[in-house]
């Protein structure tokens, strides 16, 4: 069973930064591909980034494209997301999932951690 816990979530101002953090437990962890979606008030849950298990491909939504990085880590198994230059519309609860090799769709999800950018 593969169990995520994000962290890092809260209150910043706009033009601010927030690192989250997304705790995985597998020890198969480097053959996972890992994502950030975020679901902001009255909306669809979204996808934010992903990474592939061999950090060859990153992808971002483009509206956080040059503001938010994905980095993953596979000796300590976590995987963070570095936001920058947040503004209101990146409000929203971020959930971090994970999907093994071969998989299609997402299959492990954490609870989440809320963000909020207001000044």
């Amino acid at each position: 069973q593969v169990q995520l816990v994000e962290s890092g979530g809260g209150l910043v101002q706009p033009g601010g930064s927030l690192r989250l953090s997304c705790a995985v437990s597998t020890s198969a962890f480097s053959r996972y591909t890992v994502a950030w979606f975020r679901r902001a008030p009255g909306k669809e849950r979204e996808p934010v980034a992903s990474v592939t298990p061999n950090f060859t491909i990153k992808t971002y939504t483009e509206s956080v494209k040059d503001r938010f990085t994905i980095y993953k880590d596979n000796a300590k198994k976590t995987v963070e997301l570095q936001m920058n230059f947040v503004t209101p519309e990146d409000t929203g609860i971020y959930y971090c999932a994970a999907r093994d090799r071969g998989e299609s769709r997402y299959m492990y999800w954490g609870q989440g951690t809320q963000v909020t950018v207001s000044s």
